[in-house]
């Protein structure tokens, strides 16, 4: 079933625990559970990792381009698995392929595209791909794992 709409960052932060500076998604366009899932970050000059990355040639960090992958295709992981919001965290378990195409600048918007390949608790693998001005900025295939919350309090 294809479903069209916009997650707000409001529903948004219901089913991700991240927060600023961390939470790397501003908005979800598009979710055909459990195919793919379509979503947004605005990059701004006053985010934090630009005192550092670099001042006077601003580039947003690949890492956190791969982070603002994980973060959509968790959302597609949660609806499609049918998790309970908040009793389980998603968790990296690797990274395969990834390519940075193009530097990711100020004022640049990620449309960040997740497609399915394995969706399991144990582990499940996206094909993600995103796109600046309709170029592809950076792809990769990225790993995760569901784990309970309670269990990472330990």
């Amino acid at each position: 079933m294809s479903e069209t709409f916009v997650m707000d960052i409001n529903k948004i932060m219901e089913y991700l625990p991240h927060r600023y500076p961390f939470l790397l998604v501003d908005r979800i366009l598009e979710i055909e559970v459990p195919k793919r899932i379509v979503g947004l970050k605005n990059v701004t000059f006053n985010e934090p990792q630009f005192t550092g990355h670099f001042p006077t040639l601003p580039i947003f960090p690949g890492v956190l381009i791969l982070e603002a992958m994980a973060q959509v295709g968790g959302i597609l992981l949660i609806e499609s698995l049918g998790l309970e919001i908040g009793k389980y965290a998603i968790l990296y378990a690797g990274v395969d392929g990834a390519r940075f195409k193009r530097p990711v600048t100020p004022g640049d918007t990620m449309i960040i595209e997740m497609e399915a390949i394995v969706l399991k608790k144990r582990l499940s693998k996206m094909k993600g791909v995103v796109r600046v001005d309709g170029k592809v900025a950076a792809e990769a295939t990225i790993m995760a794992s569901v784990t309970e919350t309670d269990k990472l309090k330990k």
